[in-house]
C-alpha cells in the first residue's frame, strides 16, 4: 500500500500550535508535530467512537495493555505484565510525576544536556536540584556525533542525587544509543543507586538500520530500577490527543509513581486510548513507509546544508525527526531569533535544551518534502547573506 506523505495540508486555522503561533509569513518547523495526516486506521477507528454519541468516563482499556505487553515483547525481547503500565496524558506529565516520586525535596536530578526542555524543568517544578553534564561531541567532518558523558556524570552526581533522567532515543541531538552505551549507564546508575527514568517516545522513530534497545530490556536488576515512558503521540502524529504511557517492573516504584500521580494527574481521555490501540494494533505498514519517507527527508536535509551552509555543522540524526544545527560560526547571538527575522523561519533555539545549547537551533523536517525545501532556502538565503 502507498501513502502520500507529499500531501500539503492546511493546519492554519486549526487552533494548531505549530502553525498558529507566528504571523502567517512565518514557516514553521519548531515544534515535534509532524504535519502528517495520522494513518487511517486510527482517523477511523475515532470515528467509529464519535458516531456512537456518549462520551461518558471510561475505564482503562485491558486490551490496550495486552497489546503493549506483546508488542514490547516482539519488538525488544522484553517481558512484561499488564499491571506493570499507567496510563499518563502525555510524557511531560510523566516527567513531573517521576521527580515528584523519587527522593524528597532537594534530592538531586542527574542529567545530559542539551536535551528536551521539561527535563530542565521537571526538577525544579517538583522541588528537586537539578544536576547536569555535559554530552560529549566529536566532529567528522563538520558532521557532530554526541555520546554519552559518563566522565562528566561521575563529577556532577552528588550525595542526595536519586534519579537519572536518560533521553533515548536523544531529543535533539538525535541519538538512538547502543546496548554498549546503555549498559555503562546502567553500570552507573546501579553503583550510585539511582532510579532511571527513560524517556523512549522517539523509539519507534528510527532511521536508517537504527536499532531501539529499552535500557530496561537489559536485565531484570536494571528493569527494577527503571521507569520507562513511552507513547503513540510522536509517532503517529496524535499528541493532542493526550495518550502515553509507564512501565514499572517495580512495584514499590510503581506505587510511589501512583501516589504522586493521585489527584492531580487526569485520567487519559477515551479517545486518546482508541487511537493508541488502533496506532498499535494496525500501523505498522504505515509506520514503515514513515520512516523511510523520514530518512530521505534527513538526507536532503542533510545534503542541502553540506553544500549550501558552509559555515554549520550539524547532526545526521539516527532516530527522530529533528535536526540540530550548530550556527555558532554564522550568526552572532539567538539564530533563532536571527532566521525568523530574516528568514521568516521558525526553528527552536538551541539555549532552551541547556548548557551546550547556545548558538545552535532545532529543525523539524516531518512535513512534506516541499515544505522542508522551502525551509531550507529560506535559512539558506538568510545565512548566505548575513552581514550584520
Amino acid at each position: 500500500m502507498s501513502y502520500d506523505f507529499d500531501c500539503i495540508i492546511e493546519r492554519r486555522g486549526t487552533d494548531s500550535s505549530k502553525w498558529g503561533t507566528f504571523p502567517e509569513d512565518v514557516l514553521p518547523m519548531w515544534v515535534a508535530d509532524m504535519d502528517f495526516a495520522s494513518p487511517q486506521p486510527i482517523i477511523d477507528a475515532l470515528a467509529r467512537r464519535i458516531a456512537h454519541g456518549v462520551f461518558g468516563y471510561g475505564l482503562e482499556p485491558q486490551s490496550l495493555k495486552q497489546t503493549l505487553v506483546e508488542r514490547m515483547m516482539r519488538l525488544y525481547r522484553w517481558e512484561i505484565r499488564p499491571e506493570d503500565i499507567l496510563f499518563l496524558p502525555g510524557l511531560v506529565s510523566g516527567l513531573n510525576v517521576v521527580s515528584r516520586a523519587i527522593g524528597e525535596p532537594g534530592d538531586g536530578v542527574l542529567i545530559n544536556t542539551p536535551v528536551y526542555g521539561p527535563f530542565l524543568t521537571a526538577p525544579a517544578n517538583q522541588q528537586r536540584t537539578l544536576q547536569s553534564a555535559p554530552l560529549q561531541v566529536r566532529q567528522i567532518g563538520r558532521r557532530l556525533h554526541y555520546e554519552l558523558n559518563m566522565e562528566g556524570l561521575a563529577k556532577a552526581i552528588q550525595p542526595h542525587t536519586k534519579l537519572f533522567l536518560l533521553c533515548n532515543p536523544h531529543n535533539p541531538v538525535g541519538r538512538a544509543y547502543t546496548r554498549e552505551e546503555l549498559s555503562e549507564i546502567a553500570a552507573f546508575c546501579e553503583a550510585h543507586d539511582l532510579v532511571i527514568c527513560s524517556d523512549e517516545i522517539h523509539c519507534d522513530l528510527l532511521l536508517d538500520d537504527a536499532h531501539h534497545i529499552p535500557i530496561a530490556s537489559l536485565a531484570p536488576e536494571i528493569a527494577q530500577r527503571t521507569i520507562t515512558l513511552m507513547a503513540p503521540s510522536k509517532t503517529f502524529n496524535i499528541p493532542g490527543l493526550g495518550a502515553s504511557f509507564a512501565i514499572i517492573q517495580n512495584s514499590v516504584l510503581r506505587k510511589r509513581v501512583e501516589k504522586a500521580m493521585a489527584g492531580i494527574v487526569p485520567h487519559v481521555n477515551i479517545l486518546g486510548m482508541v487511537a493508541a490501540e488502533a496506532a498499535y494494533t494496525q500501523c505498522d505498514p504505515w509506520l514503515e513507509a514513515l520512516r523511510s519517507y523520514l530518512t530521505a527527508n534527513r538526507n536532503v536535509a542533510v545534503a542541502f546544508i553540506e553544500q549550501h551552509l558552509p559555515g554549520a555543522r550539524f547532526t545526521c540524526p539516527e532516530a527522530t525527526y529533528l535536526l540540530w544545527v550548530d550556527l555558532r560560526a554564522v550568526v552572532d547571538g539567538k539564530p533563532a531569533d536571527f532566521l525568523l527575522r530574516k528568514a521568516k523561519l521558525a526553528v527552536n533555539d538551541g539555549a532552551w535544551f541547556g548548557e551546550g545549547g547556545e548558538g545552535f537551533v532545532r529543525l523539524n523536517f516531518g512535513c512534506p518534502r516541499r515544505i522542508l525545501e522551502e525551509g531550507l532556502r529560506r535559512m539558506a538565503a538568510a545565512l548566505n547573506g548575513f552581514s550584520e
